[in-house]
């Protein structure tokens, strides 16, 4: 097969001057055009070859100046954004490194000319969980000064928590603080960050460029330029599945709803690996979309109602949410509400509808979109690994029900599962890649993995890998719920991978079938011997769940069973588990 020219047929040159060019430049390496495009540009900088006697010699190509791309996340969207900025920024004549805060010196920051910082927020306010060690490291009194760095942050959260942005807004003050210089004013993105994080990218990239030197020079990244290898794309265009399994966990007497979801893709599955999610593109509730028009006075808008269906997010109340009502409808009771200190009590365990309900106004279709948010796609961890299913993935989705200010609310996107969704619907998703929730890749690695309720869903995976790969690694896992009889999710696997070896050992913990309650941390803590010796020989540790309690709780137990078994105080135990984490042996995956 031959090669394509490389000079196109519309560069001003003749056909013969084109072959002889093309033959000359088809055997060269990026380094070697490198320079030569900066001897061209310099040749011509000089007036070129006949200007005069002696021409100045070209300059040769400078080295791409540095840049820092720090990222704090949790759910992968800041990560994602760090690897856009990198790309863009190596076209734009940067020499980008990406740093995960949890990897992150910080006593190394001064050091560094240029630094972009993307964060995200979690919880309440909190930083996520990878990146605690070193926000509270640049947040303490040992922080080193930062004189001379150029900064931008790019801040990501979500507006239906009251502390929005706190982790990036912290970073930003903080950074201004220690001296280093804001270049460019810090942005505040929703869940829809995709447009207005694009563009600051680009606004930060020209506020950190270099000034221009004297001369056309051309930047070079001489060590990309030398052939190193470039990150592979991931797709992120949704696909459509087939819904092929749906069925209860839970026994018709638990209080719970859990549903196995089983997905075939049509055209092959996608390249996930166990620890990454899948996220679920959901309708709204048909019943509170109705309730919501109505309350509008727009029911007979059909274009309106399936917009409010698939395409706008209508359970979301935020004091965001209440400003951009009140400048639609200009209401003057919500504006008060707006501007006193109690909209943010007011707003919790409410949706849209109390909203509208509470402050009636006359509402049309765009000031219903204008108020609400894109719909996000909600992500569950994969349950299956393609090793044992195949050309499909399966999802582990307990349905949310609760009762607030006497009105039931649900889930979005489990509650559609659970109620509207059977076998043969199609539904819409999107892998979600997760390289911080991986297997060990020796596969003779032991893995400890703690997941109760649904947080079990990719350590069904882990365990289904490592058997359809013959692992010699052993796996032990840890299981709670309720009750033994109603909510042991996928029990008779367990018991079929404990026959089969596949399961070296499970503790379980059902919280309701004695009078005091017992949950994983403390089946860690009674089998703390155990486990320390294997976090001793190796093993990796794993956590997948709740991220406000359980998963603090079991980060507790495990540091309180090394200061037991290994004799260490307080401040020794925690520089144990610490080191488990800076290690990457221990890992989480947290909601």
């Amino acid at each position: 097969m031959s090669r394509p020219a490389l000079i196109p047929r519309t560069a001003p040159f003749g056909d013969a001057e084109r072959a002889h060019l093309d033959a000359a430049l088809g055997s060269t390496t990026a380094l070697q055009r490198a320079w030569l495009a900066g001897f061209l540009a310099g040749l011509d900088a000089a007036g070129g070859a006949a200007a005069a006697e002696a021409p100045a010699p070209a300059a040769p190509p400078r080295a791409a100046e540095p840049l820092t791309i720090l990222f704090a996340s949790e759910s992968g969207n800041s990560e994602k954004l760090a690897g856009d900025v990198s790309k863009l920024a190596r076209k734009s004549g940067f020499k980008p490194k990406v740093v995960d805060f949890a990897d992150l010196d910080v006593a190394a920051l001064s050091k560094e000319k240029r630094v972009v910082v993307i964060a995200a927020t979690w919880g309440e306010g909190e930083p996520p969980a990878r990146a605690v060690r070193a926000y509270g490291e640049i947040m303490g009194e040992g922080a080193p000064r930062l004189d001379g760095v150029e900064f931008g942050v790019l801040a990501l959260g979500d507006t239906s928590y009251a502390e929005f942005c706190a982790t990036g807004k912290r970073l930003d003050e903080r950074f201004e603080a220690l001296g280093a210089k804001r270049v460019l004013p810090r942005i505040d993105c929703d869940l829809d960050f995709d447009k207005p994080a694009a563009a600051w990218i680009k606004d930060a990239l020209k506020a950190l460029a270099p000034a221009e030197p004297a001369g056309n020079v051309v930047a070079v990244d001489f060590a990309r330029a030398a052939g190193a290898d470039e990150e592979v794309e991931v797709s992120r265009e949704p696909v459509t599945v087939e819904v092929i399994e749906h069925v209860n966990l839970n026994s018709s007497r638990s209080d719970k709803e859990t549903i196995h979801l089983a997905l075939a893709f049509e055209d092959g599955a996608p390249a996930y690996e166990p620890g990454d999610s899948l996220e679920l593109y959901p309708e709204n509730d048909p019943t509170l979309v109705d309730q919501i028009l109505k309350a509008a006075g727009l029911e007979g808008d059909s274009v309106l109602r399936q917009a409010l269906l698939a395409e706008r997010d209508i359970t979301t109340l935020s004091a965001a949410t209440v400003e951009r009502f009140v400048k639609a409808t200009g209401h003057e009771e919500a504006r008060r509400l707006m501007e006193s200190n109690e909209v943010r009590a007011w707003i919790e365990g409410r949706h849209l509808i109390d909203l509208i309900e509470t402050y009636p106004a006359k509402l049309s279709a765009q000031h219903l979109t204008d108020i609400t948010r894109p719909l996000p796609p909600r992500a569950y961890s994969i349950a299956s690994s393609r090793a044992e299913v195949g050309d499909e993935a399966h999802l582990t989705i307990a349905a949310v029900r609760y009762t607030t200010h006497d009105r039931a609310r649900t889930g979005v996107a489990s509650v559609h599962v659970a109620d509207r969704i059977r076998n043969g619907a199609k539904l819409k998703v999107r892998v979600k890649p997760n390289k911080h929730f991986r297997l060990p890749k020796d596969p003779g690695t032991d893995v400890i993995m703690v997941g109760p309720g649904t947080g079990v869903a990719p350590f069904r995976a882990f365990v289904q890998e490592r058997r359809a790969t013959e692992a010699p690694g052993r796996n032990w896992l840890f299981f709670g719920d309720r009750h033994f009889t109603h909510d042991f999710l996928y029990q008779l696997e367990w018991q079929e991978a404990l026959e089969d070896g596949s399961l070296a050992r499970i503790d379980v913990a059902f919280s309701r079938d004695q009078p005091e309650k017992v949950y994983v941390q403390d089946r860690i803590w009674e089998q703390r011997r155990e486990l320390v010796s294997w976090l001793d020989g190796g093993a990796h540790f794993y956590v997948c769940g709740d991220a406000k309690a359980m998963a603090k709780d079991v980060r507790a137990a495990l540091v309180r069973a090394f200061a037991d078994v290994k004799g260490l105080d307080a401040a020794a135990a925690e520089a144990a588990v610490a080191g488990l984490e800076r290690s990457h042996r221990y890992q989480q995956d947290v909601y």
